[in-house]
This record gives C-alpha cells, sequence and structure tokens, in this order.
C-alpha cells in the first residue's frame, strides 16, 4: 500500500484524498485552515459552458469538471453524505445587447453538441426571464440553460472530508513542513510530528509558495483578492436559477432566502482579506444594477477568498520534476468549485501512475513551480 501525503484542504486537496483513499492507499490530509481561503469564501457555479475563455486546456477541464459532478454526489450520497450543497438550477445568461445573446444562444446549441450535460437551450424575453428570477431588471432577455447547479464551498469540501475520513483518510490540522532527504521528498512535519509519505501532494492553493521555498522551489501562483456579499430576502428562492451578467459577476441563491452575488477580482492584494469599503461598495452597485428587487434585501455577511492564479491564468497539475516524490495542483482562479472536485480526480491518476481523461503535459508544473538558483 503506498501513503500519500495531501497538504491543503480546500476543495481540490479534499478530493484528492478522497479519490486515493477510493482506491485502497493510506492518506494524510494536513490543512493549515488559513482564514480567506477560496474553497469557504467561495459560492460555486457549475456552468463552463458559456465562458467566454478560449483556452482549449481550460475548457476541456472545466467542462469535465461540471460534467463530473453527478457522478461524484452519486458516490458521496452511497457514503451518507447528501448535504453537498449541490442543486442543479439552470442558469440565466444575461446581457443588454441584443446581438451579443443571440451570440450566446448560438454558443450554447453548439456546446449541446459536445455537452448534453448542459441541458436545454431556450431564448427567453423579459417577462420569461424575470418570471424565473424576479428580483431581476425589468429590461433583461437572456440565455436558460437548465443544465446549470450551484454548490456550496464549504459544504461540499466537509461532505468529501467525512466520506475520506470513512475511508481511513487521517484528518491533520496545522501548520506543515515539508521533509527531503537526498532530493526525495518523504514526509511532512506537523508541530514537530512526522507523518511519513511515499508520494506527497501541495493542493494550498494561494499559499502553495510558503511551502516550496524550503525546498529551493519558487512558487509562482499568486492570490486574486475576492469579494462576496451575502442577502437575506423574505422570499424562497431555493428554486430559482443563477444569474451570469456578461461581467465577471455572478448571483445565485441557496434557499431559504439566501442570495449570493460577487465577486471582486483583485489582483496585487497580497494576502489581505478585509473587507473593504470599496470592494463592497463596487459589488453592491453591480448587484443593483442587475437585480433591483435586491434593495430592500439584508446585508448578512461579506466573505473574502484568496483565489490561486496561476501564470496566464491556466491551472497546473502533476509532478514536480526538481524533487522526487513531490506532486502539485494549483492555480484554478475562479474555477475552483467547477474543476477542484474533477482535478483531484485527476491529480489522483497521476499519482498513482494511472491515465486519466486529461493529458498533464497540457497543463505543465513548470509554469507555476521553478527551481531557484543563483540566476534566480
Amino acid at each position: 500500500m503506498t501513503s500519500f501525503n495531501i497538504i491543503g484542504g480546500g476543495i481540490l486537496g479534499a478530493s484528492t484524498a478522497f479519490h486515493l483513499a477510493k482506491l485502497g492507499h493510506k492518506v494524510t490530509l494536513i490543512d493549515e485552515c488559513h482564514a480567506g481561503q477560496a474553497t469557504g469564501a467561495g459560492a460555486g457555479i457549475i456552468g463552463p459552458w458559456l465562458s467566454q475563455r478560449r483556452n482549449k486546456a481550460w475548457y476541456a477541464l472545466a467542462s469535465n469538471g461540471a460534467k463530473y459532478y453527478e457522478e461524484l454526489i452519486a458516490m458521496l450520497e452511497e457514503f451518507g453524505e447528501t448535504d453537498t450543497g449541490y442543486k442543479k438550477v439552470g442558469s440565466l445568461h444575461i446581457h443588454d445587447l441584443e446581438h451579443r445573446l443571440e451570440k450566446k444562444h448560438e454558443l450554447a446549441l453548439q456546446r449541446q453538441e459536445t455537452a448534453p450535460e448542459l441541458g436545454e437551450v431556450s431564448l427567453l424575453d423579459e417577462e420569461e426571464t424575470q418570471k424565473l428570477f424576479p428580483l431581476i431588471a425589468k429590461d433583461k432577455k437572456a440565455v436558460h440553460i437548465t443544465g446549470s447547479a450551484r454548490v456550496n464551498g464549504r459544504n461540499l469540501r466537509s461532505a468529501l472530508i467525512r466520506a475520506s475520513e470513512k475511508l481511513g483518510v487521517k484528518m491533520v490540522h496545522g501548520v506543515a513542513e515539508l521533509a527531503e532527504e537526498n532530493g526525495v521528498v518523504n514526509g511532512a512535519y506537523v508541530d514537530k510530528e512526522f507523518y511519513a509519505a511515499d508520494k506527497t501532494a501541495v493542493t494550498a492553493g494561494a499559499w502553495s509558495k510558503f511551502l516550496l521555498e524550503p525546498l529551493g522551489l519558487q512558487g509562482l501562483v499568486e492570490p486574486q483578492k475576492g469579494q462576496i456579499l451575502h442577502f437575506r430576502i423574505n422570499e424562497e428562492n431555493d428554486h430559482w436559477p443563477v444569474i451570469m451578467p456578461p461581467s465577471e459577476y455572478y448571483l445565485l441563491n441557496f434557499g431559504r432566502g439566501h442570495v449570493v452575488f460577487g465577486a471582486t477580482r483583485e489582483d496585487n492584494s497580497g494576502f489581505d482579506i478585509r473587507p473593504t469599503v470599496q470592494g463592497v461598495s463596487q459589488v453592491l452597485q453591480a448587484a443593483l444594477e442587475i437585480a433591483p428587487g435586491l434593495k430592500d434585501a439584508e446585508l448578512i455577511e461579506t466573505r473574502v477568498g484568496l483565489r490561486p492564479t496561476a501564470p496566464e491564468f491556466l491551472p497546473v497539475y502533476g509532478r514536480i520534476p526538481y524533487k522526487e516524490g513531490l506532486y502539485i495542483a494549483d492555480g484554478l482562479g475562479a474555477s475552483g468549485l467547477t474543476a477542484g472536485p474533477f482535478l483531484g480526480k485527476e491529480l489522483a491518476q497521476v499519482m498513482t501512475e494511472s491515465e486519466g481523461l486529461l493529458d498533464p503535459i497540457n497543463y505543465p508544473v513548470e509554469r507555476a513551480v521553478k527551481e531557484i538558483t543563483k540566476d534566480s
């Protein structure tokens, strides 16, 4: 039996641990429980099909991530985990320009041919759009996709960890320090206790660089700050669809009047997890422009998450070539909850020398991890 350490207990690390344990391996999941962890702050929209991103490798990862959810949720239910925060509610893609909306409709029909999980596609007028989402501005038309879903990152991560523990995964909370001997990473120390492992994966998101640096490695994944607002309305909204404006914002509902709107995308913000007046004001203004019916909603919480962004905004995963026994998956950015569970499965395949659905060569680790040299 091969032993594995997974360092970083967000959605990606929790999924990697779960899939390795399902394969019968000994797994230790180590998490520092960082304030600002993207999984804990994020509200996930599972529906990447109309993204404007043109990178084929990113779309392959995101679309496979969306497709994998049905299988994953069914697996978790087999372990008695039904509180995953996942529900298929559909999505409304809105745009103020008629020809842009028609282009979205055409793209949806095109993507439907290779991704039937996208569901049914229809072009809605203003009345039909407002019927599905009563708070939206009255002049909005939309492309309606029935296959989109929402997910609560905290709930899904917790469900994955509980299922992993049922499979024998050991959960350790604390600050990890990677250990190496003769160029081979052979475990990690947490509070002076040593956890030996044949193979180790770093899935710590924006914090991965701090684990790599003592080994002479430079991590290039950087945090991107996102401020997300949570509201309460006096309507039952469990069945309401996700709203996808033409901007980077999103709006989704978690039932019992819980509405989430976000998020800012703040580069060069470091590890600052403070809600700011400017950030909150920016999100509020966008929210009221898209859904003026929120004007009387109660503002109940502001969450701040640090998304891990890799160079060229393309995630990486695979073996770190400069050290034996060391792997990484990182840089999911804003698509963490869409692609994280699936990428955890793919990383588990790589670590066990099995073939996954994706080719890691298209997500090269060398873009995000460099060896520190005298010239660095």
